[in-house]
């Protein structure tokens, strides 16, 4: 699982900072979090093909966070993409949709499906789920949060240990499920220990609120919007942004174990000063910048 930063500016980019994105990639999924303009282009730097993107999770329909979803869907449909593309946003994300759809001429189609989200669990499988809960901002927007399911890791010197052959018997103990071996009953347990699922969540363009814990909690990452310093407090409260400090608060308060800050303000050249502010109350944080990968 690694995480790719396309943009980490706010709403006006820099020579450094596109608009806001990010893709995680976890085994055959893409997960576009945002779409601001030029995503394609930080895609194509990335060496990323927008084709391997399978959900878009949109946050809110401010322009800096989608005006490169016209021009992505153009692509997508152009390269005849196969299967069914998930666009995850807030209430009224089918209408916006249907308004870019509407607005421009495109060459193709493809096969999309808008899911507008509330609050809680919105999709699930046996490898990971996705929620969201309702952030503080200007307009409808959501914070989401990645979470893989804990998994069982069979012991394999245990196993050998007891005798139990290679196949069947270990693929049952792998899924949790009591074997009979000779005269005994070995129990997962007995061979295996469970290794906790990770999980990232993702907060952009909020105020301090209590959904910021809640979907952070305990969290293996948190990618944070930073827009400004401390210095700044009154103008974040103005926008409903959060400055270094307050996204220290919620990671140290979540119990999180890493923080990355982004969407930073144009106003400063370098994110020295956002670092030093957060660092203040959680020192395992580090500044995002456009084209960073991290391995989750």
């Amino acid at each position: 699982m690694k995480l790719i930063f396309l943009g980490t500016s706010s709403m006006v980019p820099t020579k450094q900072r596109n608009h806001s994105a990010a893709l995680l990639i976890y085994n055959e999924e893409g997960i576009l979090i945002d779409c601001g303009e030029g995503t394609q282009r930080q895609l194509k730097i990335a060496g990323v093909k927008p084709c391997s993107i399978t959900k878009i999770l949109i946050t809110h329909w401010h322009g800096d966070h989608v005006f490169g979803l016209p021009g992505l869907i153009q692509t997508l449909g152009s390269e005849e993409y196969s299967g069914t593309l998930k666009i995850y946003g807030p209430k009224g994300s089918k209408a916006m949709i249907a308004k870019i759809l509407e607005a421009f001429v495109f060459e193709a189609r493809l096969d999309y499906e808008v899911l507008e989200v509330e609050s809680g669990v919105f999709f699930e499988n046996t490898e990971f789920s996705l929620q969201a809960m309702p952030l503080k901002h200007s307009v409808p927007c959501l914070g989401f949060r990645f979470q893989e399911k804990d998994a069982r890791k069979i012991l394999m010197e245990k196993v050998k240990k007891i005798g139990i052959p290679e196949g069947p018997l270990v693929g049952k103990l792998q899924r949790g499920e009591s074997i009979k071996y000779g005269n005994k009953t070995i129990e997962p347990d007995d061979v295996s220990k469970i290794k906790p699922g990770r999980s990232i969540c993702f907060l952009s363009d909020t105020g301090l609120t209590s959904n910021c814990l809640k979907l952070a909690e305990d969290c293996s990452l948190l990618v944070c919007e930073a827009t400004f310093a401390n210095e700044h407090e009154e103008k974040a409260e103005l926008y409903r942004h959060l400055t270094a400090k307050q996204a220290a608060l919620i990671a140290n308060n979540a119990n999180v174990k890493k923080l990355i800050l982004t969407h930073f303000s144009q106003r400063y050249k370098t994110t020295e000063e956002i670092l030093d502010n957060a660092k203040e109350l959680f020192q395992n944080v580090t500044c995002a910048e456009d084209f960073m990968v991290v391995n989750v």
